[in-house]
């Protein structure tokens, strides 16, 4: 027996959504795991430096100012975005399907337009990191080699600031959204050519609002260190997925918190 043809057309879609998910995520973990296009090996340079990353691990850097030409503004643009496409849609795609289900009217077009949207707050974010990156290179307090802070209390400040960001009102109300998307995509509802991509652009920022801090946290461990974007991203998962995530994210805050100050003592203690 022939399934009806509105059936087939919503099993296809979902096929092909579900295809793209994949395709961007795969694609994108492959660029980064090939180094970004910055020509060096993101998997050799988290071998040299471990799990801690070379600043925490204390190994040999090269930290001298590096000159940024606008070609290589954009290559470290796109390196940005696409690790912030493999480490985020992963989590973010129940809410894609989630937005393709409800507006079935419009296609698998639908929800890849939400995604198209949803990829767009995380290029904003990804062009910020680049000229912070770039800033902090130019002062030498970022290394040309494996593209981590340089200073320890600089590193201590960040995952202490990302510790208190965890429990902040803005932090706890961005995750309530990307835990329970259905609420928001149903009482926001938009129609017109441009509303999935809206959509999309208000799930992407709400989820921005949830992550950046965690995703600074790369200056920390090196912003092409596996080790970390693969901890970071599994983490993001466990807190937008799991039942216990929020709970999770204040146990995060506590760790990091904890981390922060455990190395600014260690840096004191190495000086005196």
């Amino acid at each position: 027996m022939k399934q009806p043809t509105v059936e087939r057309l919503l099993a296809r879609d979902r096929l092909i959504v579900v295809t793209s998910l994949l395709s961007v995520v795969v694609l994108s973990a492959c660029f980064t795991l090939a180094g970004g296009g910055t020509g060096m090996s993101s998997l050799a340079m988290s071998m040299e430096t471990g799990p801690a990353g070379a600043l925490i691990a204390g190994v040999p850097d090269m930290v001298s100012p590096v000159i940024w030409t606008p070609g290589y503004a954009v290559v470290i643009f796109v390196m940005w975005w696409l690790m912030m496409i493999a480490m985020m849609v992963p989590s973010a795609s129940p809410a894609v399907l989630l937005y393709g289900a409800l507006n079935r009217d419009r296609g698998a077009w639908g929800a890849l337009e939400f995604l198209f949207g949803y990829l767009a707050a995380w290029a904003a974010f990804s062009a910020a990191a680049t000229a912070v990156q770039g800033l902090l290179s130019a002062s030498g307090f970022v290394s040309a080699m494996y593209m981590n802070l340089v200073a320890t209390y600089l590193a201590a400040a960040v995952m202490i600031g990302a510790g208190l960001y965890q429990l902040s009102p803005m932090k706890a109300a961005c995750l309530d959204h990307c835990r329970s998307p259905v609420e928001v995509l149903t009482r926001h509802r938009r129609t017109g050519r441009a509303a999935a991509f809206h959509m999309g652009l208000v799930h992407g920022g709400n989820c921005l609002g949830c992550c950046w801090a965690l995703m600074v946290l790369l200056f920390v461990g090196g912003v092409m260190n596996v080790w970390w974007i693969v901890g970071i991203a599994f983490y993001v998962a466990i807190e937008k997925l799991a039942s216990g995530g929020k709970r999770v994210a204040q146990l995060m805050a506590v760790v990091l918190i904890v981390g922060g100050v455990t190395l600014l003592i260690g840096s004191l203690g190495a000086r005196a």
